[in-house]
């Protein structure tokens, strides 16, 4: 399945059903008088968050869509059905926005949430409406209201507890691919991953969703290698896996060009927890390890664990360092959810 985060579409709710002009004719009945009856409402569009999608694929090959319109009054005072409703589905975590890319209308978070894009038109009155003493047989009816109509913006930012960041060729697919399921394309070139990937973590009896991103190079912000637009997908996590390669001549300064690229983009990537790994220290002697250990302890603030997903050397270490700050934050929320609950009642 390819993978898309962000695509464009077109939606109209639909026109609201027009009004009838009847009157009620039977036999033996001399007054019988209007009965037309309503139109029935357009159908709304609605986007909803539902289980078993984490892309947006679908959007590519479809971007209209339109809700039905209100069915016509009738005679006997019947009124039309209203129009059936369109109903865009979405992965959890999507955010819907305006033309302008810009200014959110909403962001799905859980599985089940919905939002109205667009209400559909009311229905017509019917002649029946319009009868008065002065006018007992009126022979006009109100047309339907036109839904509304607009071109939005679908943006995914997947749902993770821990992000992957680093250079191209840091390791990081490498990594996803040892500690899950997953499969990313893995190779001794720059840039491999071009889509984000997501996998599962299991250690110590617990599990935490991992995600994989495109690598940061210098001028990332700028639009510099494949740009930083795939940091969306950071966004949420709880905690970020900082990689730096031991093949790198001077790892404080990857360190330093990476967190730039972080703090360029903003959203409080900076502020989140982050876990730092000297990653493919098995192509280094003890000596050479120290020395750059060191190096990237002086830069990041604190010493950063060592790490080979080749040897699997340091892996638990590191997974146990992501689940704790996890486990933490996860702690804190349920305890925020029991206080608020509490305040309610």
């Amino acid at each position: 399945m390819k993978f898309l985060d962000q695509a464009k579409v077109y939606i109209r709710s639909g026109d609201g059903g027009a009004g009838s002009v009847s009157f009620r004719r039977e036999k033996y009945i001399e007054f019988g008088g209007p009965d037309g009856g309503d139109g029935g409402r357009g159908g709304d569009v609605w986007v909803e968050a539902v289980q078993g999608l984490n892309t947006l694929i679908d959007y590519r090959y479809q971007q209209h869509f339109k809700a039905k319109t209100g069915v016509h009054g009738m005679g006997r005072n019947r009124t039309g059905a209203k129009g059936a409703d369109a109903v865009l589905k979405v992965p959890v975590g999507t955010q819907v926005f305006e033309e302008d890319n810009e200014t959110l209308i909403c962001d799905l978070t859980e599985v089940g949430q919905r939002f109205r894009l667009a209400s559909g038109g009311n229905g017509g009155f019917g002649n029946q409406h319009f009868k008065s003493s002065t006018n007992q047989a009126p022979r006009r009816a109100n047309p339907g209201l036109p839904g509304e109509e607009a071109s939005i913006w679908l943006r995914l930012k997947l749902i993770a507890d821990a992000g992957l960041v680093g250079l191209p060729n840091a390791g990081k697919s490498t990594f996803l691919a040892t500690v899950t399921a997953a499969k990313p394309k893995i190779a001794d070139y720059p840039f491999t991953t071009l889509h984000p990937n997501l996998g599962v973590v299991r250690i110590d009896a617990r599990e935490f969703v991992m995600a994989d991103i495109p690598g940061l190079i210098e001028g990332a912000h700028a639009g510099v290698g494949i740009g930083d637009r795939f940091l969306g997908h950071v966004e949420r996590t709880r905690v970020l896996l900082h990689l730096v390669s031991a093949r790198e001549e001077d790892p404080a300064a990857v360190y330093n060009t990476i967190r730039g690229e972080l703090a360029a983009y903003g959203h409080g990537l900076t502020d989140k927890a982050e876990v730092i790994a000297l990653s493919q220290v098995d192509l280094l002697d003890a000596e050479a390890r120290a020395e750059k250990q060191a190096a990237l302890a002086e830069a990041c603030g604190k010493p950063p664990l060592l790490l080979s997903s080749a040897t699997g050397e340091g892996v638990q270490e590191v997974l146990r360092a992501l689940m704790k700050i996890i486990q933490d934050a996860r702690t804190e929320e349920t305890e925020a959810d029991t206080a608020d609950e509490r305040w309610q009642k």
